[in-house]
């Protein structure tokens, strides 16, 4: 893969990264002003725990995308970016734009997804 190439995937992972992690420290603004005691019943309060509750596991969600973000920059870093993981063959091009943090090719992505679907 060429330097070109690089720098490109290299700044749309960065770009991701700073959009997590802005809507993550808009997350805690939110919730550090969040009191229960504005809620005028029951019904309200629940509503809001149940809110409160699907913005936690989106975070967890975007947490673990994070994580997957610094591995695909490390990659990029130590030149092994673009390479699948289990047959070291060249990820397409097509699959990295459409997913720049994937360590396999679709070919063995498939074959991951066949096993898992097996084991239920």
């Amino acid at each position: 893969m060429n330097q070109k190439d690089l720098k490109r995937y290299k700044k749309m992972l960065e770009d991701s990264k700073t959009s997590l992690l802005e809507n993550a420290k808009k997350t805690l603004l939110e919730e550090a002003s969040f009191d229960t005691d504005d809620l005028p019943d029951e019904i309200d309060l629940a509503s809001s725990e149940y809110a409160q509750s699907m913005q936690f596991r989106l975070r967890d969600r975007e947490k673990f995308l994070l994580t997957k973000i610094d591995r695909a920059l490390a990659r990029i870093e130590d030149g092994t970016f673009g390479i699948c993981e289990r047959c070291e063959e060249d990820i397409s091009p097509k699959r990295l734009e459409a997913r720049p943090v994937t360590t396999l090719c679709i070919r063995c992505k498939e074959e991951q997804e066949k096993k898992e679907k097996s084991y239920g």
